[in-house]
């Protein structure tokens, strides 16, 4: 696991009408702050990435569908420097918040027909100075292909 990623299970409360997941509250140990929360909409097959920010720590959570989260860590001094980690969030993998703290390069990829991924960054987003480094898709190992196992 990359230095400072974090995988945070989370449980799901569910009865006979339904369920309700807490995904992140101010009184969480890993709670930092709160920026802004919107989500993403990603169609099947198609990769956002990479890029890493500066002062802001993203908390991902999948709230339709299933996505691969790349991450690749290439910050001076980290003790994973150099290593890739991919999270399977959602319907068909974990019902966790995945928290990725700065300068570790990220990006998704939908693996059913849409996801619905929120994010919660610590920091708000400033269009006039955006809090964001990219990369092309093609800079890193490929973390997007289906491996046989």
């Amino acid at each position: 696991m990359i230095d400072g990623v974090k995988v945070i299970r989370l449980q799901r409360h569910a009865d006979d009408r339904g369920y309700l997941t807490e995904v992140l509250r101010n009184d969480d140990a890993h709670y930092q702050k709160f920026g802004q929360a919107y989500i993403s909409f990603l169609r099947k097959g198609v990769v956002k990435a990479w890029h890493k920010h500066e002062k802001q720590t993203d908390h991902f959570y999948v709230v339709a569908g299933t996505s691969k989260i790349g991450l690749y860590d290439d910050r001076d001094g980290s003790p994973t420097k150099g290593q890739y980690q991919t999270v399977v969030l959602g319907e068909h993998g974990l019902e966790a918040l995945l928290v990725i703290p700065t300068m570790v390069w990220h990006g998704q990829m939908s693996l059913s027909e849409f996801t619905y991924l929120l994010n919660m960054p610590t920091e708000t987003y400033d269009p006039a100075n955006p809090d964001e480094i990219r990369a092309p898709i093609d800079a890193f190992d490929d973390v997007w292909s289906i491996q046989n196992r």
